[in-house]
C-alpha cells in the first residue's frame, strides 16, 4: 500500500533480524526470522542514567526521548549534540544544563512494559495542572489508519516479537518506530517529536501495546491527547487517561474498537 510516511520501519537494515534454524509441530525443519535485541546504555552529560534493551535502530531518537518522558530534559534546557558510539553501544546526550540526578534514580518503578520498563521518580510527577488540547477524533480516520499500519512492511510482519508506534495526523501516519519494548517505541517517538520541534496539539498516538498506566502518562506528557491501540486497556491507565482528559481508544481491530475515556472528542462519521 502506498502511504506518505515521513519515517517508517526498514525491515532490511542489517543487524535487526536473524534467520534461526528449528523445527516445526510435525518435525520439519525449517528457518525463521527473529528480531535482535542488544544493550543501549544511556548516558546524560556525564551521567550514566539507563541502559535499556532495544532493537538498536534510532540510537539518538530513543535517548532524546527517554530523557524528555523521564522529565529529565528542562523546559529551557537546550540538546548541544548526540553521540553514538556502535561499538560500546554507548549513546550520550549532551545538553548545556546540570545533570543532578542521583536522588530521581533511586527511586525506581517498574513498569509492565515488555522488556521490563523502568520509570524513575514520582510516575504521576507534572500531570497535576496538565491539560491537553482540544482535537477532533474521526471514526473514518481511525479505520483508514488501522487499514495503512497493518499493511505497512514492519519487523512485526517480517519477524513478530515487536511493538510499534505511530504518530499519526488526522488519518495519515507520519512517523512509524518498532522497538521489543512498547515503552521504547513511544520514546523513539518522543525523541523525533522532540528533535524535529513538532506540534503535537492535535495528532494521534497509535500503538500496538496495551494501554497501561504508564503509556497512558508519556503520552499525556507529550501532550498528545489521543491514544489508540489495538490492544486492551489496565484500569488505572483507564484512570489517568480520565484525570488528565485524554481520548483512550482500545481494542481497534478492523471497524471495531471500544472508547473508555475523552469520548467527547469522537466523531462518528463514517458507520
Amino acid at each position: 500500500m502506498q502511504n506518505d510516511y515521513i519515517l517508517q520501519p526498514n525491515v532490511d537494515l542489517d543487524g535487526l533480524t536473524r534467520s534461526v534454524k528449528g523445527y516445526d509441530q510435525n518435525d520439519v525443519a525449517c528457518e525463521i526470522n527473529v528480531v535482535e535485541e542488544q544493550p543501549l546504555t544511556i548516558f546524560l552529560n556525564g551521567q550514566e542514567i539507563v541502559t535499556a534493551m532495544t532493537i538498536g535502530d534510532y540510537p539518538d531518537y530513543l535517548a532524546l526521548g527517554f530523557l524528555k518522558n523521564q522529565g529529565m530534559l528542562g523546559a529551557d534546557e537546550n540538546v548541544l549534540g548526540i553521540d553514538y558510539d556502535e561499538d560500546l553501544k554507548i549513546v550520550v546526550v549532551r545538553t548545556d544544563g546540570q545533570t543532578i540526578y542521583e536522588e530521581k534514580l533511586k527511586k525506581k518503578t517498574r513498569t509492565s512494559g515488555c522488556a521490563v520498563g523502568t520509570v524513575f521518580g514520582d510516575m504521576m510527577e507534572g500531570l497535576e495542572n496538565l491539560v491537553l488540547p482540544s482535537a477532533e477524533l474521526r471514526t473514518s480516520w481511525l479505520y483508514h489508519l488501522s487499514n495503512v499500519i497493518n499493511q505497512t512492511p514492519s519487523l512485526y510482519l517480517k519477524a513478530g516479537a515487536i511493538h510499534g508506534t505511530v504518530l499519526c495526523d488526522k488519518d495519515k501516519p507520519l512517523v512509524y518506530m518498532e522497538d521489543v519494548g512498547r515503552h521504547n517505541a513511544v520514546d523513539k517517538i518522543a525523541g523525533w517529536i522532540h528533535m524535529h520541534n513538532e506540534t503535537v496539539a492535535d495528532k494521534i498516538l497509535y500503538t500496538t501495546g496495551r494501554l497501561t498506566s504508564e503509556m497512558v502518562i508519556k503520552c499525556a506528557l507529550m501532550g498528545i491527547p489521543i491514544l489508540v491501540s489495538r490492544s486492551g486497556f489496565t484500569a488505572w491507565g483507564v484512570e489517568i487517561a480520565n484525570q488528565v482528559g485524554l481520548t483512550l481508544i482500545g481494542r481497534m481491530r478492523g471497524q471495531r474498537f471500544m472508547c473508555l475515556a475523552g469520548k467527547d472528542r469522537l466523531i462518528y462519521d463514517e458507520k
